[in-house]
């Protein structure tokens, strides 16, 4: 069999075979990648069962969003979040207020639970009375909490409203409506595919 030019002498290709063995490595036996998830270390999943047995079930919360760390944003912050489906034209509608909404809510002077509570019943309602476009005012003050200098109302709804399966987009209103106080809302109609 004849050598194609470039190609090292079979003796070398041997021998780096050879080390490769030696080294551990494997020839592989498919050529397509695995798309399971990555295995996880034993440790790893005893550690994290007996976190979770340890947890005390009456502080964990039974709504829908997370009341974790969220990122802070500024007061005059502008808010954007759409899902990576959502045709360009719909997002651009919504950013220029041009989908008209058709149901408000105003969260200021509300604590951060209650806010919670009022955004999440105010979007089960939206939901079902199948509203496509909705406003929601958070405000942009900053904390009376010495500890929380940021808006701590519109970071926790910034975070809540990408939590929430139904909205497909979400964004800063323009200035007639509450411009980076408030935002417009797209939600999914139930059954409705993208």
């Amino acid at each position: 069999m004849s050598r194609r030019q470039g190609e090292p002498p079979e003796e070398e290709i041997s021998l780096f075979r050879q080390a490769l063995e030696e080294a551990g490595v494997r020839r592989l036996r498919a050529n397509r990648a695995d798309p399971g998830r990555p295995r996880r270390q034993a440790e790893s999943l005893a550690e994290r069962r007996a976190a979770a047995t340890a947890a005390d079930p009456s502080q964990q919360a039974t709504s829908r969003t997370s009341d974790g760390r969220v990122e802070p944003v500024r007061p005059s912050e502008y808010l954007d979040f759409a899902l990576p489906d959502l045709p360009y034209r719909t997002q651009a509608q919504l950013k220029r207020g041009r989908i008209g909404w058709e149901a408000g809510l105003d969260l200021h002077g509300y604590t951060l639970e209650e806010a919670r509570r009022e955004l999440e019943s105010f979007l089960h309602d939206a939901l079902a009375r199948r509203s496509r476009c909705v406003l929601v005012v958070h405000g942009k003050a900053r904390s009376h909490n010495a500890l929380e200098d940021y808006p701590v109302i519109k970071s926790h709804v910034n975070a809540w409203l990408r939590e929430w399966p139904s909205v497909l987009a979400f964004c800063s209103a323009i200035e007639a409506d509450g411009g980076t106080g408030a935002v417009y809302i797209l939600l999914r109609r139930r059954g409705e595919a993208l």
